[in-house]
């Protein structure tokens, strides 16, 4: 069954007042290619926001949507966020428009990829080091292979 957008993240929202995880299959390319479309599930919880960080990937709310990207920077209340495989758009949040932290990912395979790992945590900084106009390059001849679509 197929529901739109905003009842989906209404309930997503419910379940996560309620205290429970939440998994969301992968939508959308702005995250690879750490996390792919059609691939990747995605286990959330509702979290602290005062404990958020650069480098977390959040669930937040932006201009009537919700959109799935990783805390670039941090100053107080606001955030500046942007996808991993976007290197133009970033999007500017409040904590208040902050739902849930990416706890883990879940792999076809069903391997279970903890986000709080040394290597999780070490390939998002090693991908966000790599400058602009490379990680553009990458992503182009990634698209062309197939390797992250």
């Amino acid at each position: 069954m197929l529901l739109p957008n905003r009842l989906f993240f209404e309930q997503v929202e419910q379940v996560l007042t309620e205290g429970e995880d939440v998994r969301i299959r992968m939508k959308g390319h702005s995250m690879r290619p750490l996390l792919r479309q059609e691939r990747d599930t995605v286990v959330l919880r509702r979290c602290d926001v005062r404990r958020l960080r650069p480098g977390d990937v959040v669930l937040f709310r932006y201009r009537g949507q919700h959109i799935l990207h990783r805390i670039l920077r941090r100053d107080g209340a606001h955030f500046l966020l942007a996808g991993d495989g976007n290197y133009r758009l970033r999007e500017q949040c409040t904590s208040d428009d902050i739902v849930a932290r990416m706890v883990c990912v879940v792999r076809p395979s069903g391997r279970i990829v903890d986000c709080a790992s040394r290597r999780w945590r070490i390939q998002s900084r090693l991908w966000l080091a790599v400058p602009e106009w490379v990680r553009r390059q990458l992503l182009r001849i990634m698209w062309h292979l197939r390797i992250s679509r």
